[in-house]
């Protein structure tokens, strides 16, 4: 191996000053300007002594070479000897060459300066604000939802962190979201995977942690990535949520994660939702009420008042929040029986518009017990299912069907989905079958004798992008909508959509219930963020074991036509081992945003149920 020579360890010393930036290359430049200025100092004193004319020493000749050097333009009033004016009209020269390096290095190192301020790569020193880790299309809806829910507090804040540029992410918040009030808006940009990139986010003083889902192939991985490196972080670990798109990842992720991390199963939960929509008729709008901050929300309290009566006691014990069920040291329980006793160690669950709303009443409700009506309950009896369209939850969703049903049941799959019908092993109450079927044709979709069917589950393909997919899915429903109207039929029409901007779009078709899963995955996690103690909540209303969400007839519970208070309507599901919670207008069931239901209304409220109108209750199937 050649010895290494003195040049070469000095150009190797040279390239690593060089590569040091900008600082370092002004510093060279500095040397290179110094040398510049003493050469033609001294050439000067040389070839011209005595000029410039008044010079009197090297000192001021000094101070004249350094006025060449830094502004050339100085030679055109020059005056001497040839000698004197080729020295000083090299010396500008010279100088002409350091002036505009200088400025090229100066403005290049401030465009870098101010390009790492624009993506943000300052630390941020906010302190109980909510971080976002990632980007997908349910950062709006939680952004939105959480800006709601600080509306009423002072100084907060929210961080996102995402591979993306910072204004970008800025300005599509904004311009998805609007104004966000009094909460402060931070982006970063960086990769949640990384612990240097974490560090930004301020992490140890955050109040709460959201980890989206990320758009494209595989993103559970993703998700699991951010949280082994929020997990392997130094210093105070915030409660974190997560959503996954898939329940097989749920095991590895919470492995990741620990126990500070509550996982949201979006397929799981969309499924339940889609399915409980179908069966019915309000439910997702019931859900959506429940999960954003704009109307009610869901507390909980210990009033001390409550201790050692009953639930159904309970029921009464607010005017303007509804109870719903327990939280126990065993556990969340909603609706649980009426005899159950309330203990000191319980919490009462209650829907109320407002923190300030949940206040005990002054005294016992008025109950009109001539308007109560005494109603049994009927047996279930088989029901057929129209499932069109399929995609990769379809399986967990014909699952979840059949756990609802009674035995010889029949579900249609109409779809030309390579994969439709199957991996349906198993099934208990489900008689499947499948057709071959393009959902979006009319004389297809006649061909099917919808009519023959109580319900029509319309799902979103997943061969096609989310756009073009809800184009096809509202295609379905402008066409089933046209049949029922023309052949007279009635069936519940629940679909499932992507984009919530088509909501709007969907309403003319008059779709029953209409799912968008990654708003309801982006509510529900802005909920937990908020309060991670809802999940257990959240959770019993979408498992199909236990109390659930049922709009059921009016007339099964006071007699239509005559005005009560919404009291004795709560009177009458307890007496029923239910839990009422609100009503729905048939006359407005096609008005955006509430489609005619009523959550939580006052106890003392005057209402006239018609035949067509709903109760709202919490009941066992």
């Amino acid at each position: 191996m050649s010895k290494i020579t003195v040049r070469e360890r000095a150009r190797y010393w040279f390239d690593n000053t060089m590569s040091k930036g900008t600082a370092s290359l002004i510093g060279w430049l500095a040397v290179v300007s110094v040398g510049l200025i003493a050469v033609v100092t001294m050439l000067t004193l040389w070839l011209a002594p005595g000029e410039p004319e008044g010079v009197g020493h090297a000192g001021e000749v000094l101070w004249i070479a350094l006025m060449h050097a830094l502004t050339p333009g100085k030679v055109a009033s020059d005056k001497g000897s040839i000698a004197y004016m080729a020295v000083m009209f090299t010396g500008s020269l010279g100088g002409l060459f350091i002036v505009s390096m200088l400025v090229g290095l100066l403005s290049n190192g401030l465009k870098q300066k101010v390009d790492r301020l624009r993506r943000g790569r300052s630390r941020i020193v906010e302190s109980g604000h909510t971080v976002v880790l990632g980007w997908s299309d349910q950062v709006f809806t939680i952004v939105g939802e959480l800006a709601k829910a600080h509306a009423s507090q002072k100084h907060s804040a929210i961080a996102v962190l995402a591979e993306r540029d910072k204004l970008q992410m800025e300005e599509a918040i904004r311009e998805h979201v609007g104004d966000l009030g009094g909460t402060r808006l931070v982006c970063r940009t960086g990769r949640p995977t990384e612990p240097r990139d974490l560090a930004l986010m301020n992490l140890g003083r955050a109040r709460s942690v959201v980890v989206l889902s990320p758009e494209g192939e595989d993103p559970d991985a993703h998700v699991i990535k951010i949280l082994l490196a929020l997990a392997k972080r130094q210093g105070a670990h915030p409660p974190v949520v997560a959503a996954l798109a898939s329940s097989r990842n749920i095991a590895a992720a919470r492995l990741a994660g620990g126990r500070d991390v509550h996982l949201v199963d979006s397929d799981d939960t969309a499924s339940r939702l889609i399915v409980q929509s179908s069966r019915q008729s309000g439910m997702s709008v019931v859900c959506m009420d429940l999960l954003n901050f704009d109307g009610g929300e869901i507390y909980m309290r210990t009033p001390k008042k409550l201790v050692g009566v009953t639930y159904g006691e309970a029921l009464h014990a607010y005017q303007t929040a509804s109870v719903i069920g327990l939280r126990r040291p065993s556990g969340v329980v909603l609706n649980p029986p009426s005899g159950t006793v309330v203990n000191a160690d319980d919490e009462v669950i209650v829907i109320a518009h407002d923190d300030s709303h949940v206040r005990l009443a002054a005294g016992k409700p008025f109950l009109d017990e001539a308007a109560i009506v005494e109603a049994g309950s009927l047996a279930p009896e088989p029901e057929r299912t129209l499932l069109l369209n399929w995609n990769g939850r379809a399986e967990q969703i014909v699952r979840y069907l059949d756990g609802y049903v009674a035995r010889g049941s029949v579900l249609e799959v109409a779809a030309d989905h390579p994969k439709a019908g199957t991996g349906l092993a198993g099934l208990l109450n489900l008689t499947v079958n499948v057709k071959d079927c393009d959902t979006t044709d009319r004389f297809a979709l006649e061909s099917l004798g919808v009519g023959l069917f109580q319900h029509v589950i319309v799902l979103s393909d997943d061969r096609f992008d989310p756009h073009h997919s809800d184009t096809r899915t509202l295609m379905t429903l402008l066409q089933l909508r046209d049949m029922q109207s023309k052949l007279g039929e009635h069936y519940s029409i629940v679909s499932e959509m992507h984009d919530e901007n088509n909501r709007a779009l969907a309403e003319v078709t008059e779709a029953d219930d209409i799912v968008i899963s990654d708003t309801v995955i982006g509510l529900l996690l802005a909920q937990l963020a908020e309060n991670r103690h809802l999940a257990d909540v959240f959770g019993y209303l979408f498992d199909s074991r236990g109390s659930e969400i049922y709009p059921r007839p009016a007339a099964s519970y006071v007699k239509t036509g005559t005005k009560v208070t919404f009291s004795t309507v709560v009177e009458s599901a307890r007496r029923r081992g239910e839990t009422a919670i609100g009503y729905r207008s048939s006359a407005a069931r096609n008005d955006p945003p509430h489609y005619g239901i009523v959550l939580n209304p006052s106890k003392s409220e005057p209402i006239v149920l018609g035949e067509r109108d709903s109760v709202i209750v919490l009941a066992e199937r």
